[in-house]
């Protein structure tokens, strides 16, 4: 398997000093992970192009943007200008996401594609030679804090050896109640990207919180 790498996610991080938080934890992260949502695909509203705008003028940290929304496509040149590195939709929007990776590398992006956790793994198996990214949502999206669902640690032991076989170069990234205690679960699954939000910045040191993490996943 691959280096595992943490992602923090800034849904949980205090928005009243966002850059503060991300610089807290930007010597312990690999990558940020920025949940944009439209209320719409998630019945939640988080940010959009402003906020990735002035994190970057902030943040040297590579940018992971999960896109919950029913149209993510129509942002892509927005969100490469404003700073956004790489791009993940879902399934569940685009059931075929060919014309929508192309799109994505056509605006210099990387490309992602996600999968809830009642979507079944047969729904992004014959992609996995498109994305640079494979998410797989340990709860169901909208809202930072829940609890890790486990039995979808199925589609990653799937995706782990579909991925090892076929010499794909696409990462597994787990995102939903990642902790020192789930994550270990989810890396012996397969997983390379570990996104954590509230077992980040709901503590009192959030670089340590990633340290333990990485302990945990590297033991």
């Amino acid at each position: 398997m691959r280096t595992p790498r943490i992602a923090p996610s800034i849904l949980s991080a205090d928005f009243g000093a966002l850059a503060t938080d991300v610089a807290r934890v930007e010597p312990e992260a690999d990558l940020l992970h920025l949940d944009v949502m439209d209320g719409h695909f998630v019945p939640n509203l988080t940010f959009g192009m402003p906020v990735i705008r002035a994190l970057r003028r902030s943040s040297a940290l590579f940018f992971d943007c999960h896109l919950m929304t029913t149209n993510p496509h129509v942002y892509f040149a927005d969100l490469q200008k404003a700073g956004a590195d790489l791009v993940t939709v879902h399934i569940e929007v685009y059931p075929n996401p060919t014309e929508v990776a192309a799109l994505a590398r056509d605006h210099g992006l990387s490309f992602g594609l996600a999968l809830n956790p009642p979507t079944p793994y047969e729904a992004v198996e014959p992609y996995l030679d498109l994305v640079d990214l494979l998410l797989v949502m340990s709860v169901n999206p909208g809202f930072g804090g829940q609890s890790f669902m486990p039995e979808v640690l199925k589609k990653v032991e799937r995706a782990r050896k579909a991925i090892d076989l076929e010499g794909l170069p696409a990462d597994i990234e787990i995102d939903g109640g990642i902790s020192p205690v789930t994550a270990p679960q989810a890396r012996r699954a397969g997983a390379d990207i570990f996104v954590a939000g509230s077992s980040v910045f709901r503590t009192p040191d959030p670089a340590q919180a990633i340290r333990d993490l990485r302990a945990a996943v590297e033991e």
